[in-house]
């Protein structure tokens, strides 16, 4: 017995999903086979292989691989329904989409001049206004995380990064 293309295509409960889920799977490959074996180069006196500059990029690539895996199987598994699903995309104001680019040019631009944590600090504060995010001790995280994940690069992964503006 044969069963007919239309009824394989039935069984996609998702397409967005299996679409998403599918250029995430080549793109994971393509890193993890390609771009990361041939265009990060490690030193000859490598002590640790954590210390490697493939590391993050490997650990990275590989969890990419895994949940575009995991949205693909969502995406023949659950089915998406129009009206109440959690999963729906819903668009927000122009001002949002504005503020938040205007908080990664700044993390870009200003990177090298003002340090990673002042640019840190500033890029997270523009992202916490463009949501509505309005308890104080939220704030208090967009000095803490900046310092926390800076200070862990810098001194956990050897990473150097322009801590402040000298």
């Amino acid at each position: 017995m044969s069963s007919s293309g239309l009824s394989n295509v039935k069984q996609i409960k998702d397409t967005l999903d299996v679409i998403t889920g599918v250029v995430l799977l080549l793109i994971s490959l393509v890193l993890a086979f390609y771009l990361v074996p041939n265009y990060i180069g490690e030193p000859s006196i490598l002590q640790n292989p954590m210390m490697s500059p493939r590391w993050l990029p490997n650990i990275v690539s590989w969890l990419i691989l895994a949940f575009s895996i995991l949205l693909i199987f969502q995406g023949v598994l659950v089915s998406s329904n129009t009206e109440n699903d959690e999963r729906k995309i819903v668009k927000g104001p122009y001002r949002r989409f504005i503020i938040m680019l205007i908080a990664f040019l700044v993390y870009v631009l200003l990177f090298e001049t003002l340090g990673a944590i002042l640019t840190g600090i500033l890029a997270t504060v523009l992202l916490f206004l463009a949501h509505p995010v309005r308890v104080w001790w939220a704030y208090g995280f967009a000095l803490a995380f900046p310092v926390g994940v800076t200070l862990l690069f810098v001194n956990v992964m050897n990473v150097p990064l322009p801590l402040m503006p000298y």
